[in-house]
């Protein structure tokens, strides 16, 4: 198993560069086809318009922006794939990115996408890698918006409660898993369960992993004060991790995202790349 078509998003952020170095160096590891993606958000009347302002001034203002941003966005793709041996694909389409991006990334192995950085002014939603992972279906790896040292997939941790969301996340990272030159699979308060666990927390992903030829350890642990999240980057320091591995647990109602307290832990902490999936 191999990623063969990746997908990452490019806006006008000024760290885009960190995501798409992740995603052009895995797409060359992996022979894949690297498909940069910018969506141009459709026009929306100030709420505030009253009649006072001629309309045409804030459409040409907001047709400055767009085109600026992606000006901004094709350069750094660019950028980041002059000189690899890669095929590549640029596509830009008018509508919202929360919507287009999770339809285009079904036609993908693996989306790529930047963490939200605080500090912008960006329109592209703070919530949207874990948006896309769960309208999609398609794993996500989330870029801290800080940037990365090293490429990663070295030291992996694989986070397994023996869920549905753990199983698949890990499915979807065995081109990882199998590359890496150490594994973790991490259970935090785990107990025996006929339904789930099995007899021993972990050894049964553990073997399935092997057999896959993944280079695997298993680590047991106890969150204090229940708090998952915390104890998952704390081990990932302690190993010095350099990608984690998680199922994505929440959903989306009626445009109202709801996440697990350990992914909004993760995702909102972060200093490495996490692979989620739901």
């Amino acid at each position: 198993m191999a990623y063969k078509t990746i997908l990452v998003h490019c806006d006008a952020a000024k760290n885009v560069a960190h995501r798409l170095g992740v995603a052009a160096e895995l797409a060359q590891q992996q022979g894949a086809h690297l498909v940069g993606f910018h969506a141009r958000p459709p026009f929306q009347t100030p709420v505030f318009f009253d009649g006072g302002f001629p309309m045409d001034d804030f459409f040409k203002s907001y047709e400055a922006s767009v085109k600026a941003d992606l000006a901004v966005a094709s350069a750094a793709f660019e950028k980041a794939t002059k000189g690899r041996h890669l095929s590549t694909e640029w596509r830009v389409v008018d509508g919202f990115v929360e919507n287009d991006l999770a339809v285009q990334a079904r036609y993908a192995d693996l989306l790529v996408l930047g963490q939200a950085d605080p500090e912008s002014s960006l329109p592209t939603p703070t919530d949207l890698p874990e948006t896309v992972a769960l309208a999609s279906g398609r794993p996500v790896l989330m870029v801290p918006y800080i940037g990365v040292t090293s490429p990663p997939g070295k030291t992996v941790m694989l986070c397994w409660n023996a869920s549905r969301e753990s199983a698949h996340a890990a499915t979807a990272a065995l081109p990882f898993l199998k590359a890496a030159a150490k594994v973790i699979v991490l259970a935090i308060d785990a107990k025996s369960s006929p339904a789930g666990h099995g007899a021993e927390p972990g050894a049964d992903a553990a073997t399935w992993l092997a057999r896959h030829g993944v280079k695997v350890t298993v680590q047991r642990d106890v969150a204090a004060d229940a708090d998952v999240g915390g104890t998952i980057l704390s081990r990932a320091a302690d190993h010095a991790v350099d990608l984690i591995v998680m199922g994505l647990y929440g959903h989306s109602r009626l445009q109202e995202m709801v996440l697990g307290g350990a992914s909004r832990t993760l995702l909102g902490s972060m200093t490495v790349p996490v692979l989620m999936a739901h």
